[in-house]
């Protein structure tokens, strides 16, 4: 009930949304019958045929002395010559639609709205709530929805334990649909009709289309279920939907071909807000996660996963693992923190995957937000102009080549990202690259310290170079060193930003 209620006075008549659920009568709720048996005029939807699914799902319970208002939509595809285009006619219409149920609700008579599934579920209902749930005292009967119905004819579970699911409209685009997909556990795709070719793509570009259900008309006479990729395009009528059912103790569909696969994902340099579609899908996906141990724990536990985790100076060791996985029909995703091809797990994953007894086994490498692609945005856009990104590490290469690059790097003036500063057993790097760089830049060149982005004890903050601490750097830090255009400002407020201009001067 709106607040609304409490707020009318007077004669007016009370309005009602009355869920009627999936289809079936026998659906309907107690309440949603009581409701329609009260009403002084009963509302619904309907194309210009005059024919309305919702008034014949109600038929039993609408009497010959109930006033009747049928809502016909002016259109019921994108094309119309109104001035305003396709939303143009339809706001017009809600508008009309609502001022012809107001007169009924200022005479005193009470309006009960009916609505397919759930009022408020993508219903048409709601395009009345909005209009006059502020004048008029207003109460929403609640329905069963398409969702749960499909979920019920299917005999399977939607979502279970910590699964999320996620509702699309089959209008979004292929793209948009592709992302969400292979980033969900369990999914319903509703709307579809024309959209179902595309929606279809999507599934198959996702990699979920093995999984995928088809549920049509649920509930109603005509009802038909099966599998997404055994239905014809053709036959699929708009009150149909596309179900991605629960991943927990589903058998896994089949694959055609073996060996399995690695994937090698980045889960960028924290937690979940950090990671993309592409690479959630192909973790949720993968039936072994092989990886640092710090990097797993940062992927929620599926069950059904077998999780392998080690110390972080194994990288070969880890690799040669998952491909042998991978040989044995395994589908493996190798995690690494940030982006996989940025000094982490890709070039180890190829460099095996390169030797004879691998060179059959699938690889792909997926994208992550590198760390100092992190760092930089917390900073500004210090990385706005060309810049190079170097790792200090001298565990896999001497550091004269180190200091070599980085003089190269110093002397053409490009930012420098420095990625493994320091470490317990790498102390003295740090202050050593430092006063290479002072060779060639100015003391007041901005650096930027970012440590833990994205994580719970992050930290990001800018000093002078010739301040740099070494003890303030660990292996955590990544550093971020302006070239002599870089621009470090404190705006309004206090607010330190830092960025480095597109256009570089040409004297």
């Amino acid at each position: 009930m709106s607040v609304s209620e409490q707020q009318t006075s007077g004669p007016a008549g009370r309005l009602y949304g009355v869920g009627l659920g999936p289809g079936d009568p026998a659906l309907m709720t107690v309440r949603a019958v009581q409701v329609i048996a009260e009403a002084d005029v009963v509302a619904y939807h309907s194309a210009r045929h005059g024919r309305s699914i919702a008034r014949s799902i109600a038929a039993q319970h609408i009497r010959p002395d109930h006033i009747e208002e049928a809502l016909v939509y002016p259109v019921t595809t994108e094309t119309t010559d109104h001035p305003g285009g396709y939303r143009g006619a339809l706001d017009e219409f809600y508008a009309e639609a609502a001022a012809r149920l107001a007169v009924h609700l200022d005479a005193g008579r009470t309006v009960a709205v009916l609505a397919e599934g759930d009022p408020l579920f993508y219903g048409s209902y709601q395009h009345m709530h909005k209009r006059l749930a502020d004048r008029y005292a207003t109460e929403v009967i609640p329905g069963v929805t398409s969702v749960s119905a499909a979920a019920a004819r299917l005999g399977t579970p939607l979502v279970e334990g910590e699964e999320v699911l996620t509702i699309l409209p089959g209008t979004l685009t292929e793209e948009e649909l592709t992302a969400r997909l292979a980033a969900t556990d369990s999914a319903v795709v509703m709307k579809l009709g024309r959209t179902f070719p595309a929606v279809r793509r999507a599934f198959e570009a996702s990699g979920r289309l093995p999984e995928a259900r088809y549920v049509e008309r649920a509930t109603m006479a005509g009802e038909r279920t099966g599998d997404l990729a055994e239905t014809d395009p053709d036959s699929v009528p708009y009150f149909a939907v596309a179900v991605l059912p629960s991943r927990i103790d589903a058998p896994r569909p089949a694959r055609a071909e073996a060996p399995g696969e690695v994937v090698v994902v980045g889960t960028g340099p924290a937690g979940p807000l950090w990671l993309t579609p592409e690479t959630r899908g192909a973790l949720a996906a993968a039936d072994d996660l092989v990886g640092y141990t710090t990097y797993l724990d940062r992927v929620p536990v599926r069950p059904g996963q077998q999780r392998h985790g080690s110390d972080n100076k194994v990288e070969s060791e880890r690799a040669e693992f998952a491909l042998d996985l991978a040989s044995r029909g395994r589908r493996v995703a190798v995690v690494s923190g940030g982006d996989p091809g940025v000094f982490a797990m890709a070039t180890a994953v190829l460099e095996v995957a390169s030797q004879d007894a691998y060179t059959d086994v699938p690889v792909r490498v997926l994208p992550g937000v590198t760390a100092a692609n992190a760092a930089a945005a917390r900073a500004g856009a210090p990385l706005g102009h060309d810049y190079a990104t170097l790792s200090l590490s001298d565990r896999l290469k001497p550091w004269e080549v180190i200091a070599e690059r980085l003089r190269a790097a110093a002397s053409a003036d490009l930012v420098i990202a420095l990625y493994n500063p320091g470490s317990r057993s790498r102390t003295w790097q740090v202050g050593k690259a430092r006063d290479l760089l002072l060779e060639h830049r100015s003391p007041d060149t901005p650096v930027v310290l970012g440590r833990d982005v994205g994580g719970p004890a992050e930290s990001v903050r800018t000093v002078r170079l010739a301040d740099l601490d070494p003890a303030e750097v660990d292996m955590r830090t990544v550093l971020i060193v302006g070239s002599s255009q870089t621009r470090w400002v404190r705006r309004g407020g206090g607010e330190q930003i830092v960025w480095t201009p597109r256009r570089y001067p040409e004297d």
